[in-house]
């Protein structure tokens, strides 16, 4: 049972792009270093190499700079071509640079790092790869081939062999690590932030179907007078004009469409009604509206309510929150699409803690996942037995998260686990051999009679 249904665009385009602005920016404090290094080193500590050259080679970075200021605007974002040819363009200049200074060694050969975090960041993969292949590329061409760095006096500044090889690898396992690590941490913050926008957007949708139950029941009550008003005027017409066919059938049929208000009005207020009474409801009301979308889908859905040890005997009444309902609905439908026949949904409260408890009779979270769920994104794609199985599917652990996501904004602790697993500690019975959720809350987190959310009781 690892995952739920949901629908969500995985595949767009990132939309981080990054601004040309920002790369602008960043090449002239680079340009800036590398004026200030030449120099420092050619004035201060009387180094000789091809430093002409070298200032020809920064020059070409700032006439880029100057073409990019003065030819696009400054809101501009670079595609990921752009991107990939603006940080190719860094990463070449700055190689010609070392080229000129001696190679790798040269200390600033480690600035070679810049582009490759760049890359990581805020490309995708091919582009990671071609700008991580370049730069091993041109690091093993310096380390073999490089103008020489001398000293005042002219002498060569020696290095043992062994000591370029050792930054030579030093900077490729950096190139290597650096980039996986940046685009890991990348990738999860771009996941999260997709997962947390979906949970807002299922939060938010689930609000308004709350509000506008509110609205309807209120509208509901307030014209149930003036509606009952033309009821008994129409019955009352009926009456009196009973000698008068006509007139009776137009009367007859006022009655009959005040009727019809009557239920529609009644159909579309059972949501509930925004008053202070109906914001808090029993525990086991809260569990069957969750539950009320999946209960004809198939598989026998089955309700237990009960003090645990120590509990009071009547069930508590709780905040009827959107959050709370959205997210125990995700939890059951994960329950009903992996379970074989039957799915138990447990309500157990005691004076300190209220837990619901989601077992169904599948095959379970695959033990590999265990760990992970509740996470993101877990899989992107289905497995050809798995679309086969159940078409039109997409498990990638969204449906789950935002069940988590919004439950522990209301202060829930969960829990997920196998009912096949000897180790878990969560008591099942021999049917229940599934998945397991459980979710707990501090009871004075959800109470709606005692503790820091009671509501008051106010005029009905």
């Amino acid at each position: 049972m690892p995952e739920v249904k949901v629908v969500f665009p995985v595949s767009q385009p990132r939309s981080n792009r990054i601004r040309l602005r920002t790369m602008i920016l960043m090449r002239w404090v680079a340009a800036v270093g590398q004026l200030a290094a030449v120099t420092v080193a050619q004035q201060i500590f009387d180094l000789q190499f091809a430093h002409l050259l070298c200032y020809f080679a920064i020059s070409i970075s700032v006439i880029s700079n100057l073409v990019a200021t003065f030819s696009f605007p400054q809101n501009k974002r670079l595609t990921e071509i752009e991107t990939l040819i603006t940080v190719l363009f860094d990463l070449l200049q700055l190689s010609l640079l070392l080229y000129l200074t001696g190679g790798l060694k040269n200390p600033f050969a480690l600035l070679i790092l810049g582009p490759i975090t760049i890359s990581a960041t805020v490309m995708n993969l091919r582009s990671i790869l071609i700008i991580g292949g370049t730069a091993i590329f041109l690091v093993t061409l310096m380390s073999q081939f490089y103008l020489p760095l001398c000293t005042g006096d002219g002498a060569d500044l020696q290095m043992l062999d062994i000591y370029i090889f050792g930054n030579w690898l030093a900077i490729v396992i950096a190139i290597l690590f650096i980039g996986a690590y940046a685009r890991r941490i990348s990738s999860e913050m771009h996941s999260m932030s997709e997962a947390l926008a979906a949970t807002q957007m299922a939060l938010s949708r689930e609000q308004k179907l709350t509000d506008i139950g509110g609205v309807v029941a209120t509208a509901a009550h307030e014209l149930g007078t003036p509606l009952a008003t033309i009821k008994l005027t129409s019955d009352e017409l009926i009456e009196a004009l009973d000698d008068r066919p006509d007139l009776c059938g137009e009367a007859a049929l006022i009655r009959e469409q005040v009727d019809r208000c009557r239920d529609i009005l009644r159909d579309m207020g059972r949501a509930g009604k925004a008053d202070l009474d109906l914001r808090q409801v029993p525990l086991t009301t809260v569990i069957d509206e969750a539950a009320e979308p999946h209960k004809n889908r198939g598989t026998e859905l089955h309700f237990e309510a009960g003090p645990g040890h120590g509990g009071q005997s009547h069930q508590p009444s709780v905040l009827r929150r959107p959050e709370i309902i959205h997210g125990l609905r995700n939890l059951i439908q994960n329950g009903v699409d992996f379970a074989r026949a039957n799915v138990w949904v447990e309500a157990i409260w005691t004076e300190n803690i209220i837990t619901i408890r989601i077992l169904d009779d599948g095959c379970g979270y695959p033990a590999h996942l265990l760990g992970r769920i509740g996470d993101p994104f877990v899989r992107r794609r289905c497995t050809e037995a798995d679309q086969r199985a159940r078409p039109e599917y997409e498990g990638m652990g969204l449906g789950l998260f935002i069940a988590k996501t919004l439950l522990e904004r209301s202060g829930a602790v969960i829990r997920f686990a196998n009912g096949s697993d000897p180790y878990q500690t969560i008591t099942m019975r021999e049917p229940q051999c599934g998945a397991i959720v459980e979710v707990n809350w501090p009871r004075s987190k959800i109470d709606a009679q005692s503790g820091e959310n009671a509501i008051p009781f106010g005029t009905n």
